[in-house]
């Protein structure tokens, strides 16, 4: 913590952090509830679908390292508030698109604008913020990570249905503009311990493209080129990984992972709980709007069962891991994560919507006793110069993770739905396609316990 970090600067610091901690999952889970009525206006499929959610994470994914780094060394607060501008007017482009094209495009746009957000929030709210207040402001940040959960879908299902899905972008444009303001009037610290380092292009070059080759190779499957898209991202992995050893300041620091077990696991830990847990609200909008027929509207208000709960434990959750290793509560909570989703893999037409919110609500306590101790053991095992690509790191990690959970997805339902959009004719496959993604995320999530409980000690 910098000393001269005043205390009402230091609360300037949490607001605008937790703003932006709540503007992308505020975008990403109202525009799930929105996606059949964009299915519909643009007649598109349902991998097609799971693309419009995507290509937001995407680009997210492939910027948040390199902004992480670039903030370092630049700044954290002029990235932060770059970041918003950027977010907001791609909100805007995005509400007034005329085709598939352009609103893909434009979310490419907001994702990197995102990314921005998502490097730098968490490690300012860090450098002001002492170690031993640290893990009850990182349990709020987390909270409003929960809260733009949790009214995304019950707002976006409301502007949906009565406004149209565009009043969704316009909604967050207008969030971000406000958040930029927030930031240039009243945020004056400055944060950028790297400053002077030299900016490693390559390897932001190769991560990028690395990420890219994945996830197309995903949704192409089971085609050959998918396959050589997806081997060709293996490779991209161990090019970085050789290339960042080398490098005199790399994007991506190895040495945080193989001299640091603490700070290794932690991260696996995240990709794995991501991976297993973010494609579970796009599945449920489509079941419930298309199996159960209900309103955008309807659909939301089950939805938030899980970030409700969320919202409410996370902040005890980080209080904990102030005093009890965060590693026992991060791991009990990935099982328990993986019981709701085991739950979640038996539903069918005749499912009542009971059981879904119950087994919602059983993902959303698992998850909110990970995410909070798991962030804070990050976050304090690293030194102070690191904590920019730490937090880039975490988040790399998580969207990475929801990229690979919603491209599993989009594999699962190329392989029992093909190019078909989402009809009464093709309900039987889609059921399918729902368990077997249901069974195969309760299973990736349990195994990840074990990466959660091999991460050490932090104290």
């Amino acid at each position: 913590m910098d000393d001269r970090v005043s205390a009402p600067h230091k609360t300037i610091v949490l607001v605008v952090s937790t703003g932006g901690a709540f503007l992308t999952p505020f975008m990403s889970s109202s525009v799930n509830v929105a996606l059949p009525s964009m299915g519909r206006e643009f007649q598109l499929t349902a991998v097609a679908l799971g693309w419009v959610a995507t290509s937001f994470i995407l680009a997210a994914a492939i910027f948040l390292v390199p902004f992480g780094k670039f903030a370092d060394i630049h700044g954290r607060k002029k990235i932060f508030s770059w970041g918003s501008l950027v977010y907001a007017l791609a909100s805007f482009a995005s509400a007034v698109a005329f085709s598939p094209f352009v609103l893909l495009a434009s979310r490419v746009i907001q994702g990197m604008g995102g990314a921005m957000i998502f490097s730098t929030g968490v490690a300012m709210l860090t450098s002001a913020y002492p170690l031993s207040e640290r893990g009850k402001v990182l349990g709020i940040n987390v909270s409003s990570t929960y809260l733009g959960l949790s009214l995304g879908p019950v707002l976006g299902g409301l502007m949906t249905q009565h406004l149209g899905w565009r009043s969704i972008f316009w909604a967050n444009g207008a969030l971000g503009l406000l958040l930029f303001g927030l930031v240039i009037v009243n945020l004056k610290e400055e944060w950028a311990e790297a400053q002077g380092e030299k900016f490693d292009a390559a390897g932001s070059a190769v991560l990028g493209l690395t990420l890219v080759a994945v996830m197309l190779g995903l949704s192409r499957l089971p085609k050959a080129l998918g396959g050589l898209l997806i081997l060709a991202g293996f490779v991209g992995i161990v090019g970085f990984v050789r290339l960042e050893t080398k490098t005199a300041n790399p994007v991506l620091n190895m040495s945080l992972f193989r001299k640091n077990t603490v700070f290794a696991f932690s991260n696996l830990a995240a990709l794995i709980n991501y991976c297993a847990t973010t494609a579970a609200g796009f599945l449920l909008s489509l079941y419930l709007q298309y199996i159960k027929g209900l309103s955008p509207q309807k659909a939301g208000l089950i939805l938030i069962a899980q970030p409700v709960v969320m919202a409410v434990f996370s902040p005890l959750a980080g209080r904990l891991s102030d005093r009890i290793e965060p590693r026992f509560i991060a791991s009990a909570g990935m099982g328990i994560s993986a019981l709701g989703l085991l739950l979640l893999s038996f539903i069918g037409r005749a499912t009542v919507l009971g059981f879904i919110g119950g087994a919602l609500v059983v993902l959303g306590f698992g998850f909110a006793l990970f995410s909070s101790p798991n962030t804070n053991a990050v976050m304090s095992s690293v030194e102070k110069r690191f904590y920019g690509v730490a937090s880039a790191t975490l988040g790399t990690m998580r969207l990475t993770g929801q990229m690979l959970s919603m491209g599993i997805a989009m594999l699962i339902f190329s392989l029992f739905l093909g190019k078909a959009q989402i009809a009464p004719s093709v309900f039987p496959q889609f059921l399918a396609a729902l368990r077997m993604a249901f069974w195969f995320f309760a299973a990736l999530c349990l195994g990840g316990v074990f990466a959660s409980m091999s991460r050490g000690k932090l104290r």
